[in-house]
């Protein structure tokens, strides 16, 4: 033992070694949420394909229980044309909440230029418009999961 080490108790040196162990810290999750459920499987399958773990939600409620109940979730990829609650009132709940700086990826189908804008006012990471370009979504998506 090294003199520094004998000053040490064994309680000290075993929470010192402890803590220089580095965690196995999960992988981060992509959270999808869209009311239709054949767009949000079909984007969850590209998404692991690619080495994404993704969980789903059908609408904003539920995704909002889903961010409440899991940490790991590091992305958000919602619709904007949902019901009863729109993604864009999804956004504004997660904005005002202790995850307000969740990245966020909108994709929709039929999106005006002023829900564009409303969007932009949140601080998303892009605006998809479907049908989409699954590249940019996958590239997008391990850039905010820091997968690369």
């Amino acid at each position: 033992m090294s003199d520094h080490e004998l000053l040490l108790s064994d309680a000290e040196r075993e929470a010192l070694s402890e803590l220089a162990q580095v965690p196995d810290t999960p992988p981060q999750l992509a959270l999808v949420v869209d009311d239709d459920s054949d767009t949000r499987e079909v984007l969850a399958q590209i998404l692991e394909l690619h080495g994404i773990s993704c969980v789903q939600a059908d609408s904003a409620m539920g995704a909002m229980l889903q961010l409440r109940a899991n940490r790991r979730i590091g992305l958000l990829i919602t619709d904007l044309r949902m019901g009863p609650e729109s993604g864009l009132d999804l956004i504004r709940e997660i904005r005002d909440s202790e995850r307000a700086a969740l990245p966020i990826i909108i994709i929709s189908g039929d999106a005006s230029v002023k829900d564009a804008i409303a969007a932009m006012h949140f601080s998303v990471v892009d605006f998809l418009l479907k049908p989409i370009d699954t590249s940019t979504l996958v590239k997008l998506a391990r850039e905010e999961l820091g997968l690369g």
